[in-house]
């Protein structure tokens, strides 16, 4: 859920020719490209990265995107968080935030009481970037000090709530997503964990003041001017109390840059255990990341018994190949042993894919080149035989046919980490080519659509579902032929008694019985005359 308002005004600015001209500019020409904006220019920014990462998930683009915005308010509830989570997009989005600025926090509590102060408050902000002179308008001409005081509290006690009930809330509460980066006259925090977030959200603005909320929402010019001059500087924090403990160091580091002193018991406290339980989280995802690797090779040997079951097939007597041996088996112990296998590697990945999507494993986790590769080489060399076991079974008779109705949802995710690969990033790998594997790993699910299309066109009396079966046919055919001819299939395909084999001996009887030569022709005589 996306708060409405946002999605409007970011829609009236997508419509513009404007925008339209710009994106399709950066589409064709670069390769990266960085949105920004301040307060609801922040809300903006994010739904047009937004937009452009949907385009570029469904695209062959291949487009680095980064959003970085300012006091930006808050766009949607945990389930919209943690959709971008799982799309593994949070790494794009860099929310700077001021110690006490309002907007970040105004989606906390509820809007009613407080519409038109609001309305007054984007008013004065607007005035007041605006003009070259920001005190040209008075705010206390706009709200009463008493007015100012009670959205402060107000807002205050709304956020302290939502740190108070941690992930136990509403479903329609609004919730952080991407990086945040804290700043103030000391330096800035950087934080990607949401819990972690709300808590500082609350932590700095109980700093703040009814004054200090509306005024930080035009200072980011300022505050991000000061960290690049401390860095610049190498600024030594000469005022922190440091332990002996490099780890009770960094994060005297962090709440001193956050402007939470360890002279104020309570704030400290409650910001230690922020910053701890964020580290630990970020130690916890490289420890399960560099875990995985052991992991990984601990499955390589069921992958290797699966291709020396490939290799026994390809060159068997019979002529049938990898995928048709499998579908056609008989009870045996090697059939039983790589099903086995099968069933080990598929536990595997998609334990993999749901420590990424609960933000277990590292963020650019999907993009290293190990886990493409091996991804990409287990997806081409198992999914025949899980299709082979599809319609072995006679599944699709149930449910439909295996690409639409039956295919495991972790083919799908690794189909999107080899389009969104780096091109190159195969090449360090021995396998790079996945010599002796059909590129195309839906291929026998779609021989199989193929056949079934056939035996309906021969029993089909409906003169135009006949045609449009005889062109998902002639498709197919085009398809299977181009692969072929640029070898990007493997021995089992042709071989003698393969499926393949088999549709097109079936299908060249067919079309001789018919007499579909050309197909179409005998339709469209009969519709132009008419």
């Amino acid at each position: 859920m996306v708060h409405g308002g946002l999605l409007r005004l970011f829609l009236n600015f997508y419509y513009t020719q404007n925008f339209q001209h710009k994106m399709l500019e950066i589409m064709n020409e670069c390769k990266s490209v960085i949105f920004t904006g301040h307060s609801l220019g922040g809300a903006l920014a994010s739904l047009s990265a937004l937009w452009l990462l949907s385009v570029i998930q469904t695209t062959s683009l291949s487009i680095e995107v980064l959003c970085i915005t300012y006091g930006s308010p808050m766009l949607g509830n945990k389930s919209f968080s943690q959709a971008i989570l799982q799309e593994r997009w949070c790494g794009n989005f860099c929310h700077v935030v001021g110690p006490h600025d309002l907007v970040p926090r105004l989606l906390f509590a509820p809007p009613s009481p407080f519409v038109e102060h609001f309305h007054a408050l984007f008013h004065f902000w607007q005035s007041s970037m605006a003009s070259s002179s920001p005190n040209s308008i008075q705010l206390d001409s706009l709200l009463s000090d008493e007015v100012k005081a009670e959205i402060f509290g107000n807002i205050l006690a709304c956020v302290e709530d939502r740190f108070r009930r941690g992930e136990n809330q509403e479903r329609g509460s609004f919730w952080p997503f991407g990086s945040y980066m804290f700043c103030t006259e000391n330096g800035a925090i950087c934080l990607d964990n949401r819990m972690a977030i709300v808590k500082m959200l609350y932590l700095m603005l109980a700093k703040g003041s009814a004054n200090a909320c509306v005024e930080d929402h035009l200072k980011y010019e300022n505050y991000v001017g000061r960290i690049c001059w401390q860095y610049l500087q190498r600024k030594s924090l000469t005022n922190v109390c440091f332990s002996e403990s490099s780890n009770e160091a960094g994060i005297a580091l962090a709440l001193h840059s956050s402007g939470i002193s360890f002279q104020e018991p309570v704030l400290y406290g409650v910001g230690k255990d922020c910053i701890v339980m964020a580290r630990q989280l970020g130690c916890r995802r490289n420890i399960y990341t560099a875990k995985m690797a052991v992991s990984l090779s601990k499955v390589t040997p069921l992958r290797a018994q699966i291709e020396w079951y490939k290799a026994f097939c390809d060159n068997s007597d019979d002529q049938l190949g990898y995928y048709d041996s499998f579908k056609r088996r008989t009870a045996s112990r090697k059939g039983s042993k790589v099903y086995m296998n099968l069933t080990r590697l598929g536990k595997f990945w998609d334990e993999v894919i749901h420590m990424l999507e609960t933000n277990q494993l590292a963020h650019d986790f999907h993009k290293l080149v190990k886990y493409v590769n091996a991804s990409q080489s287990y997806k081409l060399l198992v999914e025949p035989l899980e299709i082979a076991e599809y319609y072995r079974t006679e599944i699709h008779k149930k449910k439909g046919h295996y690409i639409e109705n039956g295919r495991e949802k972790r083919f799908r995710v690794f189909d999107k980490w080899w389009r969104d690969r780096k091109i190159g990033d195969e090449e360090g790998n021995p396998r790079s080519k996945f010599a002796g594997l059909t590129q195309d790993s839906c291929f026998w699910a779609r021989v199989e659509e193929a056949r079934d299309c056939v035996y309906c066109v021969v029993s089909e009396v409906d003169q135009g579902r006949e045609l449009v079966l005889v062109d998902k046919i002639e498709k197919f055919e085009a398809y299977a032929r181009g692969l072929i001819e640029r070898k990007e299939v493997s021995v089992d395909v042709l071989a003698k008694n393969s499926s393949y084999s088999l549709f097109r001996e079936e299908w060249k009887e067919v079309k001789a019985r018919l007499q579909l030569l050309p197909p179409r022709f005998p339709v469209a005589m009969v519709r132009e005359k008419f």
